[in-house]
């Protein structure tokens, strides 16, 4: 995967992790979100991480394949030890988190399973567990922090990730009706301005918290 700044200049591997912290500090500062320098810099190597395909997707007698969230949950529970559970569930949280914030658009399909609130979900309990089983090990402790911040407001950085991958790659082609659904399933500050600016009008009371 390579990303494309809003020039459309090839962003190589060597400088990826220079682009994607500059447009995460950007989105942050665009949405106003509370996130520590810590936090920022972990979603610069998740971003750097999983543009390699070989390290979003699993490899299996089928090809590479995205594991579903229910199937990482599962292995997380099923775990022979704490330190094995955790590193499945941070995988859980990472892919939850990029795959809602940079491709909504595999969400818009007719006769889907899941949608982008159960990822939030999903991803969100997550963190939420390492947040509060992380007082152990030293590196557990200083990671405590970052997982905080990412669980509960899990559904504003997906909101990030989505704009830094709109000036990546190019905004993806939303029905408006589609839009307002993600709308009500995130209450997304982006996504109503998307659709005040279409001419729709979000109802507030249709949002899903």
């Amino acid at each position: 995967m390579v990303a494309v700044h809003p020039k459309r200049v090839p962003i190589t591997e060597s400088n990826l992790h220079s682009f994607f912290h500059e447009s995460l500090h950007q989105a942050i500062r665009n949405q106003r979100v509370d996130a520590e320098d810590a936090t920022l810099w972990y979603l610069t190597n998740l971003l750097a991480d999983f543009s390699r395909t070989e390290r979003l997707f699993d490899q299996t007698a089928e090809g590479r394949v995205l594991t579903p969230l229910a199937e990482l949950y599962g292995v997380a529970m099923e775990a022979s030890t704490e330190v094995e559970r955790k590193l499945v569930l941070q995988r859980l949280g990472d892919v939850a988190l990029f795959v809602a914030g940079l491709f909504s658009g595999l969400f818009t399909r007719r006769r889907r399973v899941v949608d982008v609130d159960y990822y939030i979900a999903m991803g969100g309990s997550a963190y939420a567990y390492l947040c509060e089983s992380g007082q152990g090990a030293l590196r557990d402790r200083s990671m405590v922090a970052i997982f905080h911040q990412l669980s509960g407001q899990f559904a504003r950085f997906v909101d990030v990730l989505g704009e830094v991958g709109e000036n990546a790659f190019g905004a993806s082609a939303h029905d408006p009706l589609r839009l307002h659904e993600l709308w009500c399933k995130t209450g997304s500050p982006r996504l109503e301005r998307k659709l005040r600016a279409a001419g729709i009008t979000p109802a507030p009371a249709s949002v899903v918290h």
